[in-house]
């Protein structure tokens, strides 16, 4: 499967994890942003309901 025809999640995922790594960023400071991520979109999610 091409990157092109993937889901947009995906396509966002290999997005975020490329940039993450070009930067060198230590995976439990990866880890730690993303938990502060995923909490922000999922606050923002429940808002939208």
């Amino acid at each position: 499967m091409s990157l092109d025809n993937a889901p947009k999640h995906v396509q966002l995922a290999v997005d975020l994890i490329e940039l993450l790594e070009t930067n060198n960023v230590k995976s439990q400071v990866a880890v730690a942003a993303l938990e502060l991520v995923l909490a922000d979109f999922q606050a923002k999610l429940k808002a939208e309901e």
